[in-house]
């Protein structure tokens, strides 16, 4: 019999996970080249729009050189755009 109260499961100590560098790398109103990535995310945050492509990881960016562009499509999800310089 245990002479101490319990200090509380193994499975409850998770350990120190490291982040994983997600969220918006390019802000609106920024340069951008081809190939640059906007955004890392999970799951469709943000949608691709003009002159944007979307990674298997749902990682978004340019298709074009140009300027950064984020438009709201519907009250949860927001559209990026790159504008191209003239």
């Amino acid at each position: 019999m245990a002479h101490t109260k319990s200090g509380g499961s193994k499975a409850g100590q998770g350990g120190n996970v490291a982040g994983k560098r997600l969220g918006v790398k390019i802000g609106g109103g920024s340069l951008i080249k081809t190939g640059q990535i906007i955004v890392r995310q999970r799951g469709r945050v943000y949608i691709p729009g003009k002159n944007v492509d979307m990674g298997k990881d749902f990682t978004l960016f340019a298709l074009a050189d140009g300027v950064v562009e984020f438009v709201w499509e519907t009250k949860k999800k927001k559209k990026v755009n790159v504008v191209p310089q003239a």
